[in-house]
């Protein structure tokens, strides 16, 4: 049976903002953030949702929570969810990362999907692991809730692997489409396989951002 997932990237951090690298570090949620998290749950406040699953990372969470305030329904963290581990690149800005790590940081750009950044305080996993793991999570999630919709609440870069399974794109080919914060991104998952319906809605947002300015 087909399961409708709704991937929902997690509402703006500060460190979005700025382009710091957050992976595994637990960055909460903006001012923007909130908004748009608030925004993000009145549109979907009339989906029948059989479940709601996010990554264990407070701004996922909290992002989730929003969400679930209109659904009395069953509300899961995942850890399988969260972003990649970037080790020693995390909590750094991307022109920190360039100057300190240059070599590191031209695999990293260039895609090659089983580099591996240094590890540091925290694991750093290359991209086809990390690929791996988001993927067999979000099927995991789509089997136990078969021919059922649920909404699964993670990160910009667990969204850009279900795009790309969904999609059938190399690992290595590059970026080409956004991942945008709070964005409602719809897909299908039946015998373990991603078909990508609609991508990319942001429409719920322009309230959200007409109270920003």
């Amino acid at each position: 049976m087909t399961t409708e997932l709704l991937l929902i990237r997690h509402g703006e951090t500060a460190w979005n903002a700025v382009r710091r690298l957050q992976g595994h570090l637990d960055i909460g949620l903006n001012d923007a953030g909130r908004r748009q998290a608030a925004a993000l749950a009145r549109a979907l406040a009339a989906e029948p949702l059989a479940a709601i699953v996010a990554s264990d990372l407070q701004r996922a969470m909290h992002t989730a929570e929003a969400v679930a305030e209109y659904h009395h329904v069953p509300f899961h963290t995942d850890r399988e969810l969260r972003e990649r581990g970037y080790g020693v690149f995390e909590g750094l800005l991307y022109t920190e990362i360039e100057e300190r790590y240059p070599d590191h940081f031209a695999a990293w750009q260039g895609r090659h999907v089983d580099s591996i950044m240094p590890h540091g305080e925290r694991h750093a996993e290359s991209f086809r692991h990390f690929y791996e793991r988001c993927i067999a999570a979000i099927g995991r999630w789509a089997a136990q809730y078969p021919g059922r919709k649920i909404a699964i609440v993670a990160h910009g870069g667990v969204l850009e692997c279900a795009y790309r399974a969904a999609r059938g794109m190399s690992l290595d080919s590059p970026r080409d489409f956004q991942v945008r914060n709070a964005s409602i991104n719809r897909f299908t998952c039946a015998d373990g396989k991603l078909a990508l319906t609609h991508w990319g809605n942001v429409d719920h947002l322009a309230q959200a951002l007409d109270d920003i300015v």
